[in-house]
Protein backbone atom coordinates (compact mmCIF):
# COMPACT_ATOMS: atom_id res chain seq x y z
CA UNK A 1 0.00 0.00 0.00
CA UNK A 2 1.53 3.26 -0.95
CA UNK A 3 0.95 6.73 0.74
CA UNK A 4 0.23 9.39 -1.99
CA UNK A 5 2.89 11.50 -2.60
CA UNK A 6 1.17 15.02 -1.61
CA UNK A 7 -0.30 13.58 1.79
CA UNK A 8 1.17 15.70 4.63
CA UNK A 9 2.36 13.96 7.34
CA UNK A 10 3.94 16.36 9.09
CA UNK A 11 2.36 16.47 12.00
CA UNK A 12 3.75 12.83 13.20
CA UNK A 13 4.71 12.49 16.56
CA UNK A 14 7.26 9.44 15.89
CA UNK A 15 10.75 9.76 17.40
CA UNK A 16 14.19 8.05 16.85
CA UNK A 17 16.03 7.13 19.49
CA UNK A 18 18.70 3.74 20.18
CA UNK A 19 20.54 2.17 22.78
CA UNK A 20 24.15 0.66 23.08
CA UNK A 21 23.49 -1.28 26.13
CA UNK A 22 20.41 -3.78 27.52
CA UNK A 23 18.52 -6.92 28.18
CA UNK A 24 15.68 -7.66 26.56
CA UNK A 25 12.23 -7.64 28.85
CA UNK A 26 8.81 -8.07 27.88
CA UNK A 27 6.10 -6.02 25.84
CA UNK A 28 3.06 -7.59 23.56
CA UNK A 29 4.66 -8.25 20.05
CA UNK A 30 3.30 -9.73 17.06
CA UNK A 31 5.86 -12.63 16.76
CA UNK A 32 7.27 -13.25 20.03
CA UNK A 33 7.26 -16.83 20.79
CA UNK A 34 10.31 -17.06 18.18
CA UNK A 35 12.74 -15.82 21.08
CA UNK A 36 11.95 -18.80 22.66
CA UNK A 37 12.53 -21.17 20.09
CA UNK A 38 14.59 -19.69 18.06
CA UNK A 39 16.82 -17.53 19.60
CA UNK A 40 16.95 -14.07 20.38
CA UNK A 41 15.63 -12.99 17.10
CA UNK A 42 12.05 -11.24 17.02
CA UNK A 43 9.90 -10.57 20.22
CA UNK A 44 8.25 -11.43 23.63
CA UNK A 45 4.83 -11.63 24.54
CA UNK A 46 4.18 -10.85 27.95
CA UNK A 47 0.56 -11.55 28.07
CA UNK A 48 1.50 -15.43 27.51
CA UNK A 49 4.81 -15.52 28.85
CA UNK A 50 6.36 -13.14 31.19
CA UNK A 51 4.81 -11.89 34.65
CA UNK A 52 3.17 -8.66 35.09
CA UNK A 53 5.95 -7.64 37.40
CA UNK A 54 8.00 -7.14 33.92
CA UNK A 55 5.80 -4.10 33.10
CA UNK A 56 6.97 -2.03 35.41
CA UNK A 57 10.36 -1.29 34.99
CA UNK A 58 13.26 -2.59 32.60
CA UNK A 59 15.57 0.49 32.01
CA UNK A 60 19.61 -0.58 31.21
CA UNK A 61 22.07 0.43 29.20
CA UNK A 62 23.11 3.74 28.06
CA UNK A 63 21.05 6.22 25.76
CA UNK A 64 22.26 7.23 22.30
CA UNK A 65 19.78 10.34 22.10
CA UNK A 66 16.42 10.93 20.49
CA UNK A 67 15.17 12.94 17.92
CA UNK A 68 12.11 14.23 15.99
CA UNK A 69 11.56 12.86 12.27
CA UNK A 70 11.62 16.24 10.71
CA UNK A 71 12.61 14.52 7.27
CA UNK A 72 9.26 13.15 7.41
CA UNK A 73 6.55 16.01 5.75
CA UNK A 74 4.62 13.70 3.15
CA UNK A 75 3.64 10.70 1.62
CA UNK A 76 6.67 10.71 -0.79
CA UNK A 77 8.93 10.79 2.27
CA UNK A 78 7.16 7.87 3.50
CA UNK A 79 7.09 5.95 0.20
CA UNK A 80 10.92 6.84 -0.15
CA UNK A 81 11.89 5.86 3.92
CA UNK A 82 10.66 3.13 5.65
CA UNK A 83 10.95 5.36 8.95
CA UNK A 84 8.98 7.91 7.29
CA UNK A 85 6.43 4.96 6.30
CA UNK A 86 6.36 4.09 10.34
CA UNK A 87 5.83 7.81 11.03
CA UNK A 88 3.15 7.94 8.21
CA UNK A 89 1.57 5.03 9.64
CA UNK A 90 1.30 6.83 13.17
CA UNK A 91 -0.74 9.66 11.70
CA UNK A 92 -3.51 7.51 10.04
CA UNK A 93 -3.60 4.90 12.91
CA UNK A 94 -4.27 8.13 14.85
CA UNK A 95 -6.87 9.69 12.70
CA UNK A 96 -8.71 6.36 12.18
CA UNK A 97 -8.85 5.27 16.02
CA UNK A 98 -9.85 8.61 16.83
CA UNK A 99 -12.99 8.02 14.80
CA UNK A 100 -13.28 4.93 16.52
CA UNK A 101 -12.59 5.12 20.23
CA UNK A 102 -13.96 7.63 21.98
CA UNK A 103 -11.61 9.70 24.70
CA UNK A 104 -8.55 8.00 22.21
CA UNK A 105 -5.08 8.45 24.17
CA UNK A 106 -2.57 7.89 21.22
CA UNK A 107 0.70 6.00 22.23
CA UNK A 108 4.36 7.42 21.78
CA UNK A 109 5.43 5.80 18.37
CA UNK A 110 9.42 5.35 18.73
CA UNK A 111 11.45 4.09 15.39
CA UNK A 112 14.69 1.72 17.47
CA UNK A 113 18.28 2.63 16.17
CA UNK A 114 20.08 -0.46 17.23
CA UNK A 115 18.53 -0.76 20.96
CA UNK A 116 16.12 1.74 22.83
CA UNK A 117 15.01 0.98 26.88
CA UNK A 118 11.45 1.01 27.57
CA UNK A 119 9.05 0.60 29.97
CA UNK A 120 9.17 -3.38 29.46
CA UNK A 121 12.99 -3.68 29.18
CA UNK A 122 15.08 -3.05 25.98
CA UNK A 123 13.33 -2.58 22.42
CA UNK A 124 15.62 -3.62 19.36
CA UNK A 125 15.22 -6.05 16.32
CA UNK A 126 16.48 -8.59 18.45
CA UNK A 127 12.73 -8.64 20.09
CA UNK A 128 10.93 -7.25 16.89
CA UNK A 129 8.28 -4.64 17.30
CA UNK A 130 6.31 -4.58 20.50
CA UNK A 131 3.96 -2.53 22.63
CA UNK A 132 4.39 -1.46 26.10
CA UNK A 133 1.40 -1.37 28.13
CA UNK A 134 3.97 0.26 31.07
CA UNK A 135 4.62 3.63 29.28
CA UNK A 136 1.80 2.96 26.28
CA UNK A 137 4.43 3.06 23.80
CA UNK A 138 5.02 1.52 20.43
CA UNK A 139 8.42 0.18 19.38
CA UNK A 140 9.64 -0.74 16.03
CA UNK A 141 13.18 -1.17 14.51
CA UNK A 142 12.93 -1.11 10.71
CA UNK A 143 16.09 -3.62 10.82
CA UNK A 144 13.30 -6.15 11.60
CA UNK A 145 11.55 -6.29 8.08
CA UNK A 146 14.58 -7.52 6.48
CA UNK A 147 15.29 -10.19 9.53
CA UNK A 148 12.03 -11.25 8.31
CA UNK A 149 12.72 -11.74 4.65
CA UNK A 150 16.64 -13.15 5.42
CA UNK A 151 15.09 -15.56 8.15
CA UNK A 152 11.44 -16.82 7.31
CA UNK A 153 11.56 -16.07 3.41
CA UNK A 154 8.71 -13.66 3.82
CA UNK A 155 8.59 -10.57 1.36
CA UNK A 156 7.71 -7.95 3.87
CA UNK A 157 6.58 -5.00 1.73
CA UNK A 158 4.98 -1.70 2.58
CA UNK A 159 1.97 -3.33 3.58
CA UNK A 160 2.82 -6.05 5.18
CA UNK A 161 4.85 -3.05 7.36
CA UNK A 162 1.50 -1.40 8.03
CA UNK A 163 -0.34 -4.43 9.10
CA UNK A 164 2.50 -5.24 11.89
CA UNK A 165 2.34 -1.55 12.83
CA UNK A 166 -1.25 -1.97 12.65
CA UNK A 167 -0.93 -4.89 14.54
CA UNK A 168 0.58 -3.61 17.63
CA UNK A 169 -1.71 -0.11 18.05
CA UNK A 170 -4.34 -2.96 17.99
CA UNK A 171 -2.62 -3.55 21.42
CA UNK A 172 -3.01 -0.13 22.70
CA UNK A 173 -6.73 -0.16 22.10
CA UNK A 174 -6.93 -3.71 23.99
CA UNK A 175 -5.04 -1.62 26.58
CA UNK A 176 -6.65 2.18 26.63
CA UNK A 177 -10.41 0.19 26.14
CA UNK A 178 -9.98 -1.83 29.48
CA UNK A 179 -9.69 -5.59 27.15
CA UNK A 180 -6.62 -6.65 29.08
CA UNK A 181 -7.73 -5.73 31.81
CA UNK A 182 -11.12 -8.04 31.21
CA UNK A 183 -9.06 -10.69 29.77
CA UNK A 184 -5.55 -11.28 31.76
CA UNK A 185 -2.98 -13.88 30.88
CA UNK A 186 -4.67 -17.73 31.85
CA UNK A 187 -1.73 -19.07 30.27
CA UNK A 188 -1.42 -20.52 26.68
CA UNK A 189 -3.41 -22.75 24.59
CA UNK A 190 -4.92 -22.73 21.35
CA UNK A 191 -7.93 -21.41 23.45
CA UNK A 192 -6.10 -18.93 25.86
CA UNK A 193 -6.87 -15.38 26.08
CA UNK A 194 -2.96 -14.74 24.64
CA UNK A 195 -4.24 -16.26 21.63
CA UNK A 196 -7.24 -14.08 21.28
CA UNK A 197 -5.38 -10.88 21.93
CA UNK A 198 -2.98 -11.63 19.35
CA UNK A 199 -6.15 -12.69 16.67
CA UNK A 200 -7.94 -9.41 17.82
CA UNK A 201 -5.18 -7.44 16.97
CA UNK A 202 -4.67 -8.83 13.55
CA UNK A 203 -8.26 -7.73 13.45
CA UNK A 204 -7.99 -4.82 14.12
CA UNK A 205 -5.13 -3.93 11.87
CA UNK A 206 -7.28 -5.52 9.06
CA UNK A 207 -9.93 -3.23 9.78
CA UNK A 208 -7.74 -0.09 9.91
CA UNK A 209 -6.33 -1.03 6.68
CA UNK A 210 -9.95 -1.62 5.35
CA UNK A 211 -10.99 1.90 5.67
CA UNK A 212 -7.30 3.84 5.44
CA UNK A 213 -8.05 5.07 1.95
CA UNK A 214 -11.29 6.97 3.42
CA UNK A 215 -8.78 9.04 5.51
CA UNK A 216 -7.29 12.28 4.12
CA UNK A 217 -5.19 14.92 5.75
CA UNK A 218 -6.14 18.27 6.51
CA UNK A 219 -6.07 19.16 2.76
CA UNK A 220 -8.52 16.17 2.00
CA UNK A 221 -5.28 14.45 -0.05
CA UNK A 222 -6.19 10.71 1.06
CA UNK A 223 -3.08 9.34 2.63
CA UNK A 224 -2.62 6.16 1.08
CA UNK A 225 -3.40 4.93 -2.15
CA UNK A 226 -5.64 1.55 -2.68
CA UNK A 227 -3.58 -2.14 -2.01
CA UNK A 228 -2.88 -3.86 -5.21
CA UNK A 229 -4.13 -7.85 -5.16
CA UNK A 230 0.16 -8.06 -5.00
CA UNK A 231 0.31 -5.96 -1.63
CA UNK A 232 -2.90 -7.91 -0.15
CA UNK A 233 -0.95 -10.85 -0.19
CA UNK A 234 2.35 -9.74 0.87
CA UNK A 235 -0.04 -8.71 4.62
CA UNK A 236 -1.26 -12.05 3.98
CA UNK A 237 2.25 -13.91 3.73
CA UNK A 238 3.40 -11.73 6.52
CA UNK A 239 0.46 -13.12 8.82
CA UNK A 240 0.91 -16.67 7.84
CA UNK A 241 5.06 -16.47 8.85
CA UNK A 242 4.04 -15.61 12.28
CA UNK A 243 1.54 -17.97 12.74
CA UNK A 244 2.20 -20.37 15.83
CA UNK A 245 2.75 -23.37 14.02
CA UNK A 246 4.31 -22.45 11.61
CA UNK A 247 6.90 -20.81 13.55
CA UNK A 248 7.17 -24.43 15.33
CA UNK A 249 7.20 -26.08 12.17
CA UNK A 250 10.61 -24.77 11.83
CA UNK A 251 12.29 -26.72 14.79
CA UNK A 252 10.55 -29.82 13.97
CA UNK A 253 7.48 -30.29 16.75
CA UNK A 254 4.46 -28.10 16.99
CA UNK A 255 2.54 -27.89 20.17
CA UNK A 256 -0.68 -26.31 20.51
CA UNK A 257 -0.72 -26.19 24.38
CA UNK A 258 2.28 -23.58 24.02
CA UNK A 259 0.32 -21.56 21.38
CA UNK A 260 0.54 -17.75 22.56
CA UNK A 261 -0.31 -15.95 19.03
CA UNK A 262 -2.31 -18.34 17.03
CA UNK A 263 -1.95 -20.35 13.64
CA UNK A 264 -0.97 -19.37 10.34
CA UNK A 265 -4.31 -19.72 9.15
CA UNK A 266 -6.12 -18.10 11.73
CA UNK A 267 -4.20 -15.30 11.36
CA UNK A 268 -4.69 -14.85 8.57
CA UNK A 269 -8.34 -15.47 8.88
CA UNK A 270 -8.56 -12.84 11.57
CA UNK A 271 -6.86 -10.06 9.62
CA UNK A 272 -9.00 -10.86 6.52
CA UNK A 273 -12.33 -10.68 8.78
CA UNK A 274 -10.96 -7.28 9.55
CA UNK A 275 -10.39 -6.08 6.04
CA UNK A 276 -13.64 -6.77 4.61
CA UNK A 277 -16.34 -6.51 7.45
CA UNK A 278 -14.39 -3.96 9.93
CA UNK A 279 -14.23 -3.29 13.76
CA UNK A 280 -17.50 -5.47 14.18
CA UNK A 281 -16.05 -8.28 13.74
CA UNK A 282 -12.87 -8.28 15.64
CA UNK A 283 -14.54 -10.02 19.11
CA UNK A 284 -12.25 -12.90 19.29
CA UNK A 285 -13.03 -13.49 22.91
CA UNK A 286 -16.75 -13.79 21.82
CA UNK A 287 -15.74 -17.11 19.67
CA UNK A 288 -16.16 -20.37 20.87
CA UNK A 289 -12.37 -21.87 20.95
CA UNK A 290 -12.77 -24.02 18.09
CA UNK A 291 -14.44 -21.57 16.02
CA UNK A 292 -11.45 -19.38 16.38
Amino acid sequence: MTFNPDADISGNTTSRRGRTIGIAGGGVGVVGLLVFLVGPLLGIDVTGLVGDGMLEGGDSGQSSGESSLLECDTGEDANRSVDCRMAGAQVVLDDYWTQHVEGYRPPQMTIVDGQTSTGCGTASNAVGPFYCPADQGVYIDPAFFDLMRERFGASAGELAQLYIVGHEWGHHIQNITGTMDEHPNNGTGPDSNGVRMELQADCYAGAWLGEVTTLTDDNGVPYLEAPTEVQLSDALNAAFVVGDDHIQSQSGFVNPESFTHGTSEQRQKWFTQGYETGLGSCDSFAVRGGEL
